[in-house]
């Protein structure tokens, strides 16, 4: 099946029925099963009774785990955010070159819309956005995104509070939209490409600012 966007996706195949499996087990199931059916076919769009196929499973034991769709989505949700913002905060721990940090913290963006689960579809592309809890959520990740390089960017430009956390603010739109925009145009640009490219925008940018006021740019 093609979505309006040009991205294809494959109707949902049952998992098989199985012997009864320990909690975390069948919840880490259907949190899979989950984001198959919400993918495809959009929150909206998506019944309990297809994730419940989807995973093997009668409904009253996904309603064991999760007593609605909501919350089965917000759960969802949170694995995803949680996983993106690792990535971002791996990045400046990773090495002490500032150069190569910008770059990691881009290339996480693009590293996660290139998911061959489309998690990143739950996050950026969902039809529940305006839901309050939804948008609570997404609305938090942003903030945990901002704060994870805000941090880095305060202690080695001597920046305030505030003004760290508006270049990082920058830097984390900078990711997220060019990460969107490649995933539709992937086919005429290579990723290990705009990934330099958009470190190396972000960087003459961000470089020139000084480790400390009155000092040196960044290096």
């Amino acid at each position: 099946m093609t979505r309006g966007n040009g991205t294809t996706s494959t109707r949902a195949v049952p998992l098989p029925r199985g012997h009864r499996l320990p909690r975390s087990v069948r919840r880490e199931q259907l949190l899979r099963a989950a984001q198959e059916i919400f993918v495809a076919q959009g929150y909206h769009g998506a019944a309990m009774d297809d994730i419940a196929d989807r995973a093997g499973v009668s409904k009253p034991v996904l309603y064991q785990h999760f007593p609605s769709k909501l919350e089965l989505y917000l759960a969802l949700l949170e694995g995803q955010i949680d996983a993106l913002i690792q990535r971002i905060r791996s990045a400046p721990a990773a090495t002490t070159d500032n150069r190569l940090r910008v770059e990691g913290a881009v290339g996480a963006y693009f590293d996660f819309v290139d998911s061959k689960s489309e998690a990143f579809r739950l996050l950026f592309e969902s039809d529940l956005r305006n839901d309050p809890a939804v948008r609570d959520w997404v609305s938090a990740f942003l903030q945990a995104c901002v704060s994870a390089t805000a941090v880095t960017i305060a202690e080695d430009t001597g920046a305030t509070q505030a003004r760290a956390h508006l270049l990082s603010s920058g830097l984390t739109g900078l990711g997220e939209m060019s990460a969107r925009w490649w995933l539709e145009h992937r086919d005429n640009i290579d990723k290990a490409e705009a990934v330099q490219l958009m470190s190396a925008l972000a960087w003459r940018g961000i470089s020139g600012f000084p480790l400390q006021p009155g000092g040196s740019p960044i290096t």
